[in-house]
């Protein structure tokens, strides 16, 4: 369960503080206390035709209150049926194929490439996702698409042999990226690496990357001794994690684009809060009874 509105929490407080100046006062007696002789108020209300409630039903009002701020503050459970969209704010992933990555004994740093690269293909329906392989070069493998399985088979399929040269240049990549992503909204590219090759002209990709609105990512894997997965941070992405642990890049990925549309949001969600604010009429009801 999460809470849609969980600002409408910060009213708990001030209702809390307004129970406590009601409950400090005495009881009232409706204003009648103001108008009559105090041996008069006592023998109507000993005749019963002034009551002056009882801390029950002086806290009836704020029991409703209570419940219609849980209900606006929207708990809610996730929907199974929650309809996909197609997006057009794109995700490039930029693999890096140096020989520091896929040559040698390096095969463990290669399947945390491929598998990092394929969980981020996976978890993120409904967004298109670009491939983009790099050395000493960079290329498009493939444009943004929103069909996984297109990306999927080209993951698969990388090894040593893919790349003509062995050489590590992230700046050709970032430059690619810079050109595919023109025109495109809440664009994010994804950088997994192990740091080689990171330069001045790199960085200065990166920062045309950032002015342009697109938000950098990088996922690190451990190539040659030589690598320095650190050299990432020189290009200021948003998050840097691991390529074998990359939950926190991929829910953050997850969360861009409509996920922040507050109405595409609420159809991901069963919102209860309406019926539990309708509980706030109880207490209502019974201030409003009527007496014989």
């Amino acid at each position: 369960m999460i809470l849609l509105r969980p600002w409408w929490l910060l009213a708990l407080p001030v209702l809390l503080l307004i129970a406590a100046l009601v409950f400090r006062r005495p009881a009232g007696s409706g204003g009648w206390q103001t108008v009559l002789a105090p041996r008069m108020l006592a023998g109507m209300t000993a005749l019963g035709w002034i009551d002056h409630g009882s801390k029950w039903s002086r806290a009836m009002p704020l029991a409703g209150a209570v419940a219609l701020v849980l209900g606006l503050s929207g708990p809610a459970t996730p929907k199974s049926d929650t309809p996909v969209f197609a997006q057009s704010d794109a995700v490039l992933l930029a693999l890096d194929m140096s020989a520091s990555v896929t040559s040698g004994n390096r095969a463990q740093a290669l399947a945390d490439l491929q598998a990092a690269a394929a969980r981020i293909v996976g978890q993120l329906v409904g967004r298109p996702v670009g491939l983009i392989l790099y050395a000493g070069e960079a290329y498009i493998a493939a444009a943004p698409t929103t069909d996984p399985a297109v990306l999927d088979s080209l993951i698969a399929v990388l090894d040593s042999q893919t790349m003509p040269d062995k050489s590590s240049n992230p700046a050709a990549a970032l430059s690619l990226a810079q050109e595919m992503l023109v025109g495109t909204p809440r664009a994010d590219l994804v950088l997994i690496s192990d740091g080689g090759g990171i330069s001045a002209s790199a960085k200065a990709e990166a920062a045309r990357l950032r002015a342009s609105g697109v938000r950098i990512w990088a996922l690190t894997v451990d190539g040659n001794p030589a690598s320095d997965p650190t050299a990432l941070q020189s290009i200021e992405p948003q998050r840097i994690s691991p390529a074998n642990a990359p939950e926190a890049v991929i829910a953050a990925l997850d969360r861009a684009g409509l996920g922040q549309d507050p109405v595409t949001r609420a159809l991901h969600y069963r919102d209860l809060g309406p019926f539990l604010a309708a509980l706030a009429m109880l207490p209502m009801l019974v201030r409003f009874r009527r007496r014989a």
